[in-house]
């Protein structure tokens, strides 16, 4: 149950909103938790829940929770006006390789594509190394004749008869999900157009990917591999989106459903079927948009996202207000941090690092006698042992438990019942195995997990030329809040700031993102041979092909903000920078602008420019973004309570090398400009902060917890 000072504030903003509720609903299923939460945009009211993610159908969570907040906070499902979904399962169904049985029809000659990969080992040095097995094995692709050389040119007919034989034995072998990648068809789609039309009249059965649809650009690896990623997760993410909306409809949600889209957009379900892959990682763009969204509110243009819930921890970049785009990424790695280790996806999406770092991470000891978190989790099914669900292993939440940091009796707003005795007797084998204490083996652990967060942090920061103390960390997550000061205090940060809400913020993400569409077209020229009617006619074409998806979503795309970019480099390298270009339109004119922004950002990126060298663009982009909602989202039933003083606690810290007795205090009635010494705990219901000794912390007017971080 809720706690009396939010409920006296929720009962407040109910009483003043009463008849006129809007809500916009945002639904993120995680590895541990599914996160509900309902935004009235007449009130600021906020209503959230956060139950167990149901791994056999995560649908089945997602409407649990939903049918909780109807039910016990009395609201009309027709005040419902939209509802913003992201998800991990499409990401771990290609992870766990279980999406359809997928076929690969191709050009003749390019059978082993897939296998042969870029050729090169992601660890030369390593005899025993894995590669990412193909999604489609050689044994279900079907070889075309038929050939478009790299200016468009056909050089061969398509052989239409040999195509029909290619895919019937591919379904003879069951097969259900066929992609299609011709050669060069990111220049001329004609063959995969008339291979696509050609097996849908004979298969109608069949679903279909096409290249030219899902990612016409140059590389055909690359381009084969998110091509066929999509095959094997469409029939999925169809089954699933149609179940997720029947399923909506029946608790009389009648509501526009919309999804979150990699690159931190929306988009409607048609387009969320059509091309799936796009949805990938969903999940934790959300969070990225909550950290740039809460790291304004602050007036904070630099910022690490730092995202960690049950199963995992993610880190993103977020300059000058924005999340960090990037238009590549790898999937389903073999080793989570070495590049080449996983399957090449071309699409946007925000960039950010993954860490096999969250609540349920168990912990071990090795045969060196070493303590160990990770990478097993204990997910939602058993859970930590102090889930009382039948996990028997130690977890960090187990350790969070114990060392203070979370209540018993409050956590997740009181609707789980806690083991506490449970986490305490899973931590007796590392106990014995180290010879600590109950508390210090807690500790380290907690502080374990820590440390492997922040040396991820430090290596994605560093990469990307940047300083980390330049940052303030702004934690999301449920667990997020409890580990960012010591995480921020190891990476030498200055401060963290803690939004309102921030056990559901990706949620809340979702709520904040405008549709969003990213188009591209291989477009390889040298930028002084450019023909530049033909260079501003492909631009438009593929911004009204963005245009018309972001109709799709019921905004009007004429209010839409276009940014034009490329991929540029210098001939003869071997890869490209995506430059944000000049606004159009282009002629002969807009050759010095272009060139200029190359090498800006050129010398941003390797510290200067080359003394000579042609420019040269090889693939253009565009991003057209339409504001979603009217109105932020602005929390109400934060800084403005009376103290917030809920009293105290014996909680662990390494500074007095024990426990200390602690000031506890109720989130929702902190008032605004109060300014506290720490250590501290700071509750509400979907997550805790956690503040050490030294620290000092002050609520701002936005309901953001600034916290100024003690440097020893």
């Amino acid at each position: 149950m809720a706690d009396a000072g939010q409920l006296k504030c929720d009962e407040a903003v109910t009483k003043a909103a009463k008849g006129k509720a809007n809500f916009s609903v945002g639904l993120d299923i995680g590895g541990t938790f599914t996160d509900i939460v309902f935004y009235d945009q007449v009130s600021g009211r906020h209503l959230n829940r956060k139950v167990l993610t149901t791994h056999e159908d995560p649908s089945l969570g997602v409407i649990e929770g939903v049918r909780q907040v109807i039910d016990s906070e009395g609201v009309d499902p027709a005040s419902v006006d939209r509802v913003i979904h992201a998800t991990t399962l499409f990401t771990n169904a290609l992870i766990e390789r279980k999406g359809a049985e997928t076929g690969l029809v191709t050009t003749e000659g390019f059978r082993d594509l897939l296998e042969i990969a870029r050729e090169r080992k992601y660890e030369i040095y390593d005899v025993f190394i894995e590669m990412p097995s193909p999604i489609v094995p050689r044994n279900l692709v079907a070889e075309v004749p038929g050939r478009i050389g790299p200016r468009g040119e056909e050089e061969r007919p398509l052989d239409l008869p040999a195509l029909v034989a290619g895919t019937e034995q591919l379904v003879k072998q069951g097969v259900t999900s066929v992609a299609v990648v011709f050669l060069h068809s990111y220049v001329n789609p004609s063959h995969e157009r008339a291979a696509v039309a050609e097996i849908q009249r004979r298969f109608p059965s069949l679903s279909i990917s096409a290249s030219c649809e899902v990612a016409p650009e140059i590389r055909e690896y690359e381009r084969a591999s998110t091509t066929v990623i999509n095959a094997y997760v469409k029939p999925l993410a169809q089954n699933y989106l149609d179940r997720l909306a029947a399923q909506l409809a029946a608790t009389k949600i009648l509501a526009p459903l919309f999804m979150m889209l990699s690159n931190g957009g929306l988009t409607h379900v048609a387009e969320a079927k059509r091309v799936p892959v796009q949805l990938l990682e969903s999940g934790p763009a959300a969070g990225a948009l909550a950290g740039a969204f809460f790291g304004r509110g602050s007036k904070v243009d630099h910022v690490l996202a730092f995202d960690m819930g049950g199963t995992t921890a993610k880190l993103s970049v977020v300059d000058d207000g924005e999340p960090v785009v990037a238009y590549r990424f790898e999937a389903a790695r073999e080793k989570r941090f070495a590049e080449g280790s996983g399957l090449p996806v071309i699409i946007s999406v925000i960039e950010l690092i993954e860490i096999g770092a969250g609540g349920g991470s168990i912990a071990s000891v090795d045969e060196l006698g070493l303590l160990k978190v990770g990478p097993r989790s204990a997910g939602s099914q058993p859970g930590p042992a102090a889930y009382g669900r039948g996990g028997q292993l130690p977890t960090v939440t187990d350790a969070d438990f114990i060392l203070g940091y979370l209540d018993p009796g409050f956590f997740a707003g009181g609707t789980m019942k806690i083991d506490l005795d449970a986490a305490k007797k899973a931590f007796e084998p590392i106990c014995k195995a180290t010879g600590m204490s109950l508390p210090e083996a807690a500790w380290g652990v907690h502080d374990v997990v820590n440390e492997n967060m922040a040396s991820a942090a430090r290596v994605h920061v560093a990469e990307r030329g940047k300083d980390p103390r330049d940052y303030a960390l702004l934690p999301t997550g449920g667990a997020g809040p409890v580990h960012a000061y010591s995480v921020a205090a190891k990476l030498g940060l200055k401060r963290v700031i803690c939004p309102p809400a921030a056990g559901v913020a990706s949620s809340l993400g979702l709520l904040m993102a405008p549709a969003r569409v990213d188009r591209a077209a291989t477009f390889l020229t040298l930028l002084d041979e450019t023909d530049w009617p033909a260079l501003e006619g492909v631009f438009r074409k593929i911004e009204a092909d963005a245009r018309d998806v972001i109709a799709g979503t019921g905004l009007d795309p004429k209010g839409a903000r276009i940014d034009r970019l490329a991929d540029m480099r210098y001939a003869g390298q071997g890869f490209e920078l995506v430059v944000f270009l000049p606004e159009g339109p282009y002629s002969a004119k807009s050759r010095d602008g272009i060139a200029a922004a190359f090498e800006a950002a050129y010398r941003a990126t390797f510290g200067r420019t080359p003394r000579s060298g042609s420019i040269e663009i090889v693939n253009i982009r565009a991003c057209v973004r339409v504001a979603a909602s009217a109105k932020n989202v602005v929390l109400k039933g934060f800084g403005s309570g009376d103290g917030g003083l809920k009293g105290r606690r014996p909680v662990w810290f390494p500074e007095t090398k024990g426990y200390t007795e602690t000031a506890v205090y109720d989130r929702y009635r902190l008032p605004s400009g109060v300014e506290h010494d720490g250590p501290a705990v700071i509750e509400e219901r979907e997550s805790t902060l956690v503040i050490g000794p030294g620290a000092t912390f002050r609520v701002e007017a936005t309901g953001n917890l600034a916290i100024d971080v003690f440097q020893a």
